[in-house]
């Protein structure tokens, strides 16, 4: 079967990158469930943390998400103490999400989860082709 412009579903990157991003999300899904995380629970502490503080909005950016849900994700990730919201010094209406040092302590413990779902996620590749699908997916998001 081919799509509309003759692609077979084996070649469309659509496609493709809807299975591959499916399959990695259930796997890190389920490799973090003992801890209470989810997938993007670990990128917005990941965000929050290599940026000291980001605003809402460019976690929504970085992670391909609209506004409410980005407040929703931050509303759970405070509640379990993990983030915080801080006034930005430099502009009054935008709020930092930054982590708190529970936040960078869960990190610590569900990083190497994250490494195995990694390394599971790409094991069919060599270290090379690893290297060169993760350059070619920062140039496909634009990094």
């Amino acid at each position: 079967m081919t799509g509309d412009q003759g692609t077979s579903i084996r070649e469309d990157v659509v496609v493709l990158l809807a299975r591959a991003s499916g399959s990695a999300l259930r796997t890190a899904n389920a490799a973090l469930e003992p801890f209470g995380f989810r997938a993007r629970h670990y990128a917005t502490v990941k965000i929050a943390a290599e940026g000291g503080g980001v605003p809402q909005r460019q976690i929504g950016a970085v992670l391909g998400l609209d506004p409410s849900a980005v407040v929703a994700l931050v509303d759970d990730l405070e509640s379990l103490g993990l983030v915080q919201r801080q006034p930005d010094p430099d502009d009054r209406r935008t709020r930092l999400v930054s982590p708190t040092p529970a936040g960078l302590t869960m990190l610590e413990k569900v990083s190497p989860v994250v490494g195995r779902v990694q390394e599971r996620s790409m094991g069919g590749l060599t270290a090379a082709e690893r290297d060169t699908f993760v350059r070619l997916l920062r140039r496909v998001v634009n990094e």
